[in-house]
């Protein structure tokens, strides 16, 4: 049983978080407790993206959904420094864009060799060398190594392909596709042979290439949803040509020239701006054809587009090298696959700076909660004198008292800071 096709997925990233700073003391004469000399926290791996030619489909991302890089390792004494977090790298197929699980918008587009950086790894914590001063020469505390970035991504391959075949199922798009390429796409006769977008490159005489894509065939509906709908409609996003093939033989009764109007309404319907995109009509299956008026009437509907119309049979080889040198031709001179620009922005990274956390009275407790406060609080060893005065410090020249005191807050009132619990005091 083939494999399925696989071109949209959501999977949630998360950097490493840096290493905590040391809290160590070596001995020598004269220096309280030996001198401080913590080292400082290793840095958190990043998430890395790599578009990788070799992958054709989101297939591995079905069921493995979580990607997390290492943690930075704690500091240590002698000042030495943790190691760093390794980097995790996520290998996607070229083509991939990265979008923002919440709001949709495009982090980046991976239609390039270049490595992406999706998350970004927390710093490491200072170790307690940092914090001494003539008057605290024996700081037991260090800092926190900071957390690394997190998002819920949604991977979205669109094909990087120059030239998409477009037409309905069973008009010969996968024979034509393995008589110009290398490419070996199943065929059969019979509706939607193709369930997955085939890829092939195209040698032109003189060295030239080109990459073509047998997109599933498109139904009426398609633009809506019906059928395979935007599944595979969103794969002809790229290409920069379009070759409408249309079934000229009227072995199954249909109306080639109603064929053509019906896939472009769902091109237009679906988008656009892909309805403007440069077309050749390839009437196949002319060996087989049974009455030309039917020919006849697509060549009309195509002048009437203002596309060029070529007659041909994928099976017979009839005309297909013409073809592919009028294609050829017609890349020359359009400009290079569509890529994508960024949308998402990503947010202001977080500080360690003083804010204000959040305040509130619960039954006659003051709660405070804050990411500033959360990280300050993991920093502080409460066993420690100095440890608390500094902690004290930071909440006074935060402003968080006067807040505190400005809303009504007594002497004797019981404050909860996570879980740290005591008695308010001015």
């Amino acid at each position: 049983m083939a494999a399925a096709f696989v071109d949209k997925a959501r999977i949630a990233v998360k950097a490493g978080k840096g290493g905590n700073g040391a809290v160590a003391f070596h001995r020598e004469k004269y220096i309280a407790a030996g001198g401080p000399d913590g080292g400082d926290g290793g840095r958190g791996g990043d998430v890395i993206v790599q578009a990788d030619e070799h992958m054709s489909t989101l297939m591995d991302f079905r069921y493995k959904r979580k990607y997390v890089a290492s943690d930075g390792g704690d500091g240590q004494g002698a000042r030495r420094s943790g190691k760093d977090g390794q980097s995790l790298t996520i290998r996607v197929p070229k083509g991939t864009l990265l979008r923002d699980a919440e709001t949709n918008e495009i982090i980046h587009d991976m239609s390039d060799a270049e490595p992406f950086v999706l998350c970004r790894g927390g710093r490491g914590g200072w170790g307690n060398c940092h914090f001494a001063t003539p008057t605290r020469q024996a700081p037991r505390f260090a800092k926190a190594g900071m957390p690394g970035e997190e998002h819920d991504v949604v991977l979205e391959l669109k094909l990087l392909a120059d030239v998409g075949l477009v037409g309905f199922p069973n008009v010969g798009k996968s024979t034509l596709l393995s008589v110009v390429s290398k490419a070996h796409p199943k065929i059969a006769n019979y509706h939607f042979t193709t369930l997955f977008p085939n890829l092939g490159v195209v040698f032109v005489e003189g060295g030239e290439s080109f990459v073509m894509a047998d997109i599933p065939g498109i139904i009426e509906g398609a633009s809506e949803g019906a059928g395979l709908g935007h599944d595979f409609l969103r794969h002809v996003d790229r290409c920069r040509l379009l070759v409408h093939v249309v079934d000229v033989s009227g072995s199954e009764g249909r109306d080639p020239a109603t064929d053509f109007d019906a896939i472009n309404e769902e091109l237009r319907q679906y988008s656009p701006d892909l309805a403007q995109r440069p077309q050749i009509v390839v009437a196949n299956k002319s060996d087989i054809m049974a009455d030309e008026e039917l020919l006849e009437r697509l060549r009309k509907r195509a002048e009437e587009e203002g596309y060029p119309l070529f007659v041909i049979s994928a099976a017979a080889h009839q005309g297909t090298r013409e073809l592919v040198q009028t294609i050829a031709a017609r890349l020359r001179s359009l400009p290079p696959v569509q890529t994508y620009e960024a949308e998402y922005v990503k947010p202001a990274p977080v500080i360690d700076t003083p804010v204000l956390p959040d305040i509130r009275v619960e039954d006659g407790v003051w709660i405070v909660e804050g990411p500033w406060l959360e990280r300050l609080i993991a920093n502080v060893n409460f066993s420690d004198y100095e440890s608390r005065m500094f902690f004290d410090k930071q909440l006074r020249e935060s402003g968080l008292f006067q807040r505190m005191e400005e809303m009504g807050v007594q002497d004797g009132d019981l404050v909860r800071m996570y879980n740290l619990e005591f008695e308010y005091q001015r």
